[in-house]
């Protein structure tokens, strides 16, 4: 880990300030300090925060937990060991070490893994030289929404879906060139997740920082009585107080992060053979609503696509499902990332098919979902809300929308059947969650997971109506299929989003 990354502190001017300027010259006594903590949670709506596997110096500490689980149930956090280490010693060589870890990590049921996660940097100061790092930092394998990330970068910024970030290696950024410096300061977080929306569970705004690890250390010395302090003014950088040993870190540089922009540029990746094909199955309507004015968001992210109550939604491409589940503005909503890395978001679904499980791999055409209007679509005719999210805009976050009305355009649209009913089931509402109770009990089921809206008559065959024991008659039904003539080509043309 290059040492640019950590932030040296000038202290001469502000304790030579405390001792008065009339006075000479005081003895600095110097000092050192370390700090680390294997998981931190801040919520916003509790005083204080949780942490496991602390320790500050002095003294010095060492230690390990055998596991952690955040609810009891292990929905938000679950580690398997947690380690950590700290030590520090003053004088004229003033050192100090800090050093935070988690095995078998895994946040919201899996959206993002890793086999180990490290914090590590130490630090040394004399009245000659300061220098320190975060050698040792870093993961084992680390997944995130279900993609490996093979070679994280420091204060590497990663988009999670519509509901958060998450910072890699996050640490203070190179010093700008100044005075010779007398100590060191360095801190790094492992992993540092950001809520900006609910979920799973945890109320939008909680930070969950795991492997975290600061040292800070100024040598001891004798000062000639008529020495000079160490330089300040115009031009100069003020000089930093002391800190003390278990004060609150200070606030992460983000200079490096990309900015979270209000509305990106107008751009359409480039459109060529590929294998996409259509979102809804069956005959829906759409126009390009992508950037109109929205209350809740700021902008249209996308393009509603109209349909009937239960209308089947396809997986536009082969690929992995990922952040399945309710928010408040999207309802029932769930992505799906395509094996050149572009995303899809599908919002307001009134149920769920079986196979719209994180993690789950999906081909173009199988059924995910039903339309519906669930989320801030409550009242509003029923509709799906479609975004495409380029892989080469996704820094962008939430934001990194492209207008989706020409891929749709391009994408093949199969509906050889016209819907009247259909039924799905939804998932339960966890503990905390905004999303309504059911409404109806379940009686019958018809598992449609193994129909593809690519084979016409697929979905006519899974949803015929069955009756249950007795003669019942069934829950959903649907119309006979109406053949219009779009040919059953295995893949459509698309576009390929990897060049945008």
């Amino acid at each position: 880990m290059p040492t640019r990354g950590f932030v040296v502190l000038a202290l001469g001017a502000a304790l030579a300030g405390v001792a008065g300027a009339a006075a000479p010259p005081a003895a600095q006594s110097g000092g050192a300090s370390a700090r680390a903590y294997a998981v931190r949670i801040v919520r916003p709506d509790q005083a204080q925060p949780i942490l496991q596997a602390e320790s500050v110096t002095p003294p010095d500490g060492a230690g390990f937990l055998q596991m952690f689980q955040y609810p009891s149930d292990g929905s938000s956090v679950q580690t398997g060991a947690l380690t950590y280490s700290v030590s520090s010693s003053p004088g004229p060589t003033a050192t100090a070490q800090a050093a935070a870890g988690i095995t078998a990590l895994s946040l919201f049921r899996g959206e993002l893994t890793a086999d180990t996660v490290s914090g590590r940097v130490r630090a040394t100061a004399t009245q000659t030289a300061s220098s320190g790092d975060a050698a040792g930092s870093g993961f084992v394998n680390l997944s995130v929404l279900g993609q490996v990330v093979p070679q994280p970068t420091p204060n590497e910024r990663i988009a999670l879906a519509d509901w958060g970030y998450a910072i890699l290696l996050e640490q203070p950024q190179a010093p700008a060139a100044g005075p010779a410096r007398l100590g060191y300061h360095g801190f790094i977080a492992a992993l540092d997740v950001h809520l900006t929306a609910d979920h799973g569970g945890l109320p939008s705004g909680t930070e969950i920082q795991v492997g975290y690890a600061e040292v800070n250390a100024q040598p001891a010395s004798e000062p000639t009585p008529g020495a000079a302090t160490v330089p300040s003014g115009p031009g100069l950088p003020a000089p930093a107080p002391a800190r003390l040993p278990g004060s609150r870190p200070p606030e992460p540089s983000t200079s490096a992060i990309p900015p979270v922009i209000s509305q990106i540029p107008v751009v359409t990746p480039k459109l060529t053979a590929g294998g996409y094909v259509f979102p809804v199955y069956g005959p829906a309507s759409y126009g390009d609503t992508f950037g109109a004015p929205r209350a809740d968001v700021g902008w249209h992210h996308g393009d509603d696509l109209f349909g009937v109550l239960g209308q089947p939604l396809l997986a536009v491409a082969d690929g992995t499902v990922f952040s399945v589940g309710w928010n408040n503005i999207g309802g029932n909503r769930l992505w799906i990332r395509d094996a050149q890395g572009n995303e899809f978001y599908y919002a307001h679904l009134s149920a769920f098919s079986p196979l719209a499980i994180d993690g789950a791999q999906v081909h173009a055409g199988d059924v995910l979902g039903f339309m519906g209007q669930t989320g801030d679509a409550r009242g509003t005719p029923v509709h799906l809300h479609f975004e495409v999210h380029p892989v080469g805009l996704l820094s962008l976050g939430y934001d990194g929308a492209v207008d989706p009305t020409s891929y749709l355009q391009a994408w093949q649209q199969q509906h050889d059947l016209s819907f009247l009913t259909a039924s799905g089931w939804a998932p339960g509402a966890s503990l905390g969650s905004a999303a309504p109770v059911p409404g109806a009990i379940l009686l019958q089921v018809s598992d449609i997971s193994s129909a593809n809206g690519l084979e016409p008559g697929s979905l006519a065959k899974a949803m015929a109506p069955a009756r249950a024991e007795g003669g019942a008659a069934p829950i959903a039904t649907v119309r006979a299929p109406v053949r219009t003539g779009v040919p059953a080509t295995p893949r459509a043309a698309g576009p390929d989003l990897g060049k945008g």
